[in-house]
């Protein structure tokens, strides 16, 4: 039986796949089922995510945080991760499904209400909706701001772009169901201390 999707969600890009300590850093976020770890990489092939994976896993099995792996349905597959995150041009969710299984969780991405709202009917689990606030990840897309948060009520919302541990609440006022963060996570100096941070906001 599914747990609630998560509501705190770490993303990784290329660079911090990179960084020389990051399965340290991942074990410090994954402190709560309520964490996703998202791999996220457009540099390493389907076989070097599927070890990414299950290593992630190993390291990080004491916090029972989800391994979502973002895009490559495949790879979630092999490596037995608990789901796949989709572009908002990826996979239809059905397909998805199809291969993961019904216990699967599969995201979508969405940049719009009518794309969240598309992902809702399409069975999606949860939407990112983002950009709220501008990030240094997409410095040429206009952020959405907090109000579109509000207009969707079919399925849980992850609030994404610029979230930092001062602006969960914010994205918690305007009906978010979750945040997720790239630098604010993956870059502080104690990723643990701000992973609880975010937490306790939803606690509150």
């Amino acid at each position: 039986m599914k747990r609630y999707p998560p509501i705190l969600h770490a993303v990784t890009d290329n660079s911090i796949l990179d960084l020389p300590d990051f399965s340290k850093r991942a074990c410090a976020i994954a402190i709560s089922p309520k964490v996703a770890l998202h791999l996220r990489c457009t540099c390493l092939t389907a076989r070097q995510l599927v070890e990414l994976a299950l290593q992630t896993r190993e390291a990080c099995a004491s916090g029972d945080a989800m391994i979502l792996i973002n895009d490559r349905v495949d790879a979630a597959r092999v490596s037995g991760s608990d789901g796949v995150h989709l572009p908002a041009a990826g996979l239809p969710i059905a397909a998805a499904r199809s291969i993961l299984g019904k216990g699967a969780w599969v995201g979508r991405s969405a940049h719009t209400v009518d794309e969240a709202l598309r992902a809702a009917d399409e069975g999606a689990d949860y939407v990112f909706l983002g950009p709220v606030w501008r990030t240094a990840s997409h410095p040429d897309r206009e952020p959405l701001g907090l109000s579109p948060i509000s207009a969707i009520k079919r399925i849980p919302v992850i609030a994404i772009g610029g979230v930092t541990p001062d602006r969960v609440q914010q994205a918690i006022e305007a009906g978010a169901y979750g945040v997720a963060a790239i630098s604010a996570l993956w870059y502080a100096a104690h990723p643990s201390a701000v992973a609880r941070s975010m937490l306790l906001s939803f606690e509150a």
